[in-house]
């Protein structure tokens, strides 16, 4: 069923057909418009969600943290500095083996202050054992609600789900999209039926205190189910395509997208919306007659090693253009992407670009010198290529001295 939709009606949309039994909610700009439709749907009788208005985000993240732990499926939604006050709920709900799905419209973190989008805020969330889709469009950010579902509560897997999109990018864009049915997510979507719950009747102790010699384990089993939601993932988007006759990146487990990067020389890595851009840009360089492709990850965490590897050994250089930095390094997609294809004895040369941060623009003009400087270092040696970050474009009026650095 075709509908023209904004970002935050399409994620509206699909929280409603996943019916949530419970959904704690606290504003944000932008991720406001989320739950502000969602409580419409409740008033309005479309969905027989508990709505929970809470206090603060912190507050929302313990309500849902609670009832999951009661067996209830869960949504809730938020962004930036609300998500660094769910930051304690949601690494004790991965420690409790609890599957929340949340909405994320991705925005900055302060200071200073700004309402925009980056992946700042989800990044610094990666090592909490929660799993981190992001979405292009529109349609994929609404699909992503039901895979989030599909994954988080698989019982092997059992953790806290971040589905994100581009605050203010996707969010309040509208696009064309196939929304579902009831009759498709109840075939795709299985009720949820947790292994454990708190019930007075069958006592259970729920992420009690741990000393030294046994807290270690907790975290393996984490992260071991961290790592099997690849697998997971992979049988969600196999099963998700033969539904809803959409694929996202069937061939690659459903963890990594590729445009026209088969044969190409210079490899674009990058994730969210800007991929829209640098497509366009690609196509341009195509009727060129030059070798340029997009490699896109979908998934963030688990961090999908081999589908990178094998999509990107045959480049001859790479640029990973990413919304984040870890301050006083790199970007932590570029650092992690490194790693893999290093660690893998895949000598390419990897070139970091730091882009879009607080909305800024990531234009065309932006896309094509990144290509150009990528261009100047294939076939070289890692080594001898210069290893720090690029920050495109870069004000220099607003720096304070230290042209010279």
């Amino acid at each position: 069923m075709e509908k023209m939709l904004t970002g935050y009606d399409a994620v509206a949309e699909a929280v409603k057909a996943c019916n949530p039994d419970v959904i704690p909610a606290y504003p944000i700009t932008p991720q406001t418009d989320i739950v502000e439709k969602i409580s419409e749907m409740v008033a309005d009788g479309e969905l027989t969600s508990e709505y929970v208005r809470v206090d603060s985000e912190f507050n929302a993240a313990s309500t849902a943290l609670g009832a999951s732990a009661a067996g209830a499926r869960i949504f809730t939604a938020t962004c930036s500095q609300g998500l660094k006050l769910m930051s304690e709920p949601l690494f004790s709900a991965s420690g409790m083996r609890l599957p929340l799905v949340l909405g994320i419209a991705n925005r900055s973190l302060s200071a200073p202050l700004s309402i925009w989008g980056d992946h700042t805020d989800t990044f610094a969330e990666r090592d909490g054992g929660m799993i981190q889709f992001y979405a292009e469009d529109v349609q994929e950010a609404m699909d992503n609600i039901a895979l989030a579902y599909r994954v988080a509560e698989d019982k092997e897997i059992s953790l806290p789900a971040l589905s994100c999109l581009d605050g203010f990018i996707l969010t309040h864009v509208q696009e064309k999209v196939d929304a579902f049915t009831e009759k498709e997510i109840k075939e795709f979507l299985p009720e949820r039926d947790p292994v454990h719950t708190l019930d007075p009747s069958d006592p259970t102790t729920m992420g009690a205190y741990a000393r030294p010699e046994h807290w270690t384990e907790t975290r393996y089993e984490v992260h071991k189910a961290v790592k099997r939601a690849k697998d997971k993932i992979g049988e969600a988007v196999e099963d998700f395509a033969d539904i809803f006759d959409r694929e996202y990146g069937l061939e690659h487990s459903g963890l990594v997208e590729t445009y026209r990067s088969e044969d190409a020389d210079v490899i674009i890595v990058a994730l969210g919306s800007v991929c829209g851009t640098i497509r366009y840009v690609i196509d341009e360089y195509r009727d060129k007659g030059e070798k340029v492709g997009l490699v896109r990850p979908r998934v963030y965490r688990p961090f999908p090693k081999e589908e990178l590897n094998k999509v990107l050994e045959d480049a001859e250089a790479i640029a990973v253009m990413e919304k984040d930095v870890s301050l006083g390094y790199q970007g932590g997609l570029a650092i992690d992407l490194k790693s893999s294809l290093y660690s893998n004895g895949t000598m390419i040369p990897v070139l970091n670009y730091i882009v879009g941060l607080a909305g800024r623009d990531v234009t065309k003009d932006n896309i094509r010198k990144v290509v150009e400087e990528t261009k100047d270092v294939r076939g070289k040696d890692p080594r001898d290529v210069e290893e720090e970050e690029r920050w495109e474009p870069l004000r220099d009026e607003l720096l304070s001295g230290d042209k010279d650095d």
